[in-house]
Parts: C-alpha cells; sequence; structure tokens
C-alpha cells in the first residue's frame, strides 16, 4: 500500500511543475538614465528641426525689392535731369546745328525712357506663370511611364510637397512668393516678382533698354564730366548740379558695365535653350515691345509654360 502524500508535498509538485511548463521572460536591461534624457533631448531637437524652414527668411527680400523700385525711381529722375534739364535741354534755345543734335538726344532718351517704364511695368505687374490646380504630368494621367521622357531632359513627373502640386518642367517653387513659378529664372529684387514664362521677355527688353539708355547718358555726359576736371573756369554751375551730373555719370557708367556681362549671360541662355520665336513670339513686328499676339499666346506651348519642345539629341 503506497503511502498517499500529504497536501503539502502536492503543493509544491504542482508549483514546480508550472514553473516547468511557463516561459521564463528575461527583462531587457534599459539604457542609462543621462542616456535617455540625451535621446529624448536629441530626438526633440531633429523634431525641431524638422519644423524650421530657413528658407522662410527670404521672404524678407520683398521688402527689399520696394526699396530697390524706389532706388530705380531716383536714379531715373536722376539721369533725367542731368541729361535734359542740365546738359542738353538748354542748348536746343542756341539753335543751329547744336540745337538739331540735342532734340536727336532728347528724342532717343525719351523714347527708350518710355520703353524702360513700359518693359519695366510688364515686369512688375505681369504674373510669371503659376501652376493650374490639381495640374498632373500626361505621364501620370495616361499611366504610361514610356510617355516621359528623361530627367536630363527636364520632363520627368515631379511633384511640389509644399504648394501639393505638380510641377512641370523647368518649374521651380520660390520661397519668396511661396509658390510654383512655371520656367522660373530667378526671383528679382529689382521688380518685386520672379521672372517666368509669361514675363521673361519683357525681363530681356528692359535689360536691352536699360543697357541702351546708361550707354547713352553716359555718353552724352561725358563732354561735362571731362570740362569739369579739365577746366576749372568754366564750372559755371552750382555744386548741386555738379554733384548731380557726377553722381549720374558714375552710376550709368556702373549700370552700363553691370548690365552688359547680365545680357550676356541671358543671351547665351536663350541660345542654348530655346530660340527666338519661342521667346519673343512669331509676329516680328511686336519682338521690340513688350506684348504677345493672341495666336501666340494659344499655339506656342512655350509661352504657357507647362511644355516646352525638345530637342534631339541627334540633331547637331
Amino acid at each position: 500500500v503506497s503511502a498517499t502524500p500529504n497536501p503539502t508535498q502536492q503543493a509544491k509538485r504542482r508549483a514546480g511543475r508550472h514553473r516547468r511548463n511557463t516561459p521564463q521572460l528575461v527583462p531587457f536591461p534599459s539604457p542609462p538614465r543621462r542616456r535617455r534624457h540625451a535621446d529624448r533631448a536629441e530626438g526633440g531637437g531633429m523634431n525641431c528641426c524638422r519644423h524650421v524652414n530657413p528658407f522662410r527668411v527670404c521672404a524678407g527680400l520683398r521688402g527689399l525689392g520696394y526699396l530697390m523700385v524706389a532706388l530705380v525711381a531716383a536714379i531715373v529722375a536722376l539721369s533725367y535731369y542731368a541729361v535734359v534739364v542740365y546738359a542738353w535741354g538748354p542748348k536746343l534755345l542756341g539753335g543751329g546745328a547744336a540745337a538739331a543734335g540735342a532734340a536727336a538726344i532728347l528724342a532717343a532718351f525719351h523714347v527708350l525712357l518710355v520703353l524702360i517704364i513700359w518693359c519695366y511695368l510688364m515686369v512688375v505687374f505681369t504674373d510669371p506663370g503659376s501652376v493650374p490646380e490639381n495640374w498632373r504630368h500626361d505621364a501620370e494621367e495616361s499611366g504610361d511611364p514610356a510617355s516621359s521622357t528623361s530627367e536630363e531632359q527636364g520632363s520627368a513627373p515631379r511633384y511640389c510637397s509644399r504648394c501639393q502640386n505638380g510641377k512641370p518642367p523647368r518649374c521651380h517653387h520660390c520661397s519668396v512668393c511661396n509658390r510654383c513659378v512655371l520656367k522660373m529664372d530667378h526671383h528679382c529684387i529689382w521688380v518685386v516678382n520672379c521672372v517666368g514664362a509669361r514675363n521673361y521677355k519683357y525681363f530681356l527688353l528692359f535689360l536691352v533698354y536699360t543697357f541702351i539708355e546708361t550707354v547713352l547718358d553716359t555718353l552724352v555726359l561725358l563732354p561735362d564730366f571731362i570740362v569739369y576736371f579739365q577746366d576749372e573756369s568754366r564750372r559755371s554751375s552750382s555744386p548741386g548740379d555738379i554733384a548731380i551730373l557726377f553722381l549720374t555719370f558714375v552710376l550709368n557708367f556702373a549700370f552700363a558695365l553691370s548690365l552688359l556681362c547680365f545680357i550676356g549671360m541671358h543671351t547665351s541662355l536663350v541660345l542654348s535653350n530655346t530660340t527666338s520665336v519661342e521667346v519673343f513670339g512669331s509676329k516680328r513686328l511686336l519682338w521690340f515691345f513688350p506684348l504677345y499676339s493672341t495666336e501666340d499666346l494659344h499655339n506656342i506651348p512655350a509661352l504657357r509654360g507647362l511644355e516646352f519642345p525638345i530637342r534631339s539629341d541627334a540633331i547637331v
């Protein structure tokens, strides 16, 4: 007859079987307290950096642009006074060949000034081109990846995370205007606007006419400028007029040099990238004015800024 185990022994046996059947969990060692604080601080700093947009500082350039507009107006006023009122206007009263030459110079000055102001206002107040809402690339809409060109050709489907919209070829997001601009060239603080698909022609004409005007002002003020430094006996002007003459000559000469380099750069970009018809339109009579014909705006895709003809690499 086997002995019956007492209740205490039965409880110990049940506890032993429970320990053998239950998996033992090994606690994962927690990092030191200092490390946890460091990780928390580092993660918080990275999260803060993700929400910081350094390009918001660029929005201050818009305020600087208004100062540049005032500076342009001041330079135009100085040039007008120095050329028309001080240097060549009084020669109209003398008669003869001098009056005829003065009339020709003043006529050219005023024609160029009208063209400059016209082009400048067109650049300032013309929208450079914005992406239509919910715009998508043709390849995305058709679902055919073979119809999209390579990124080197600038036509691969892109997306702007800031505007939450598609980005056509040559389109870029302007941090100053806080929107995408079609065929964006740059944001010009001198015109308080972006230079893009719809005002690029006006911008180029503004550069060209301003360069011609500054060269003209430099040349017509050069005789008085030389007399000022060579013959003291002929200095009959007031100190204020002399200061305006000196300042106008220096400013126009400096702007002529800088604009020459700028025009050369943009000319090379235009010649290497697009044709003159694509940029300036098919109506040759309108090439020299900040205007487009209705047919050009409707038929030339580059003027709309959403699509561009791509030249084949096989064509030399």
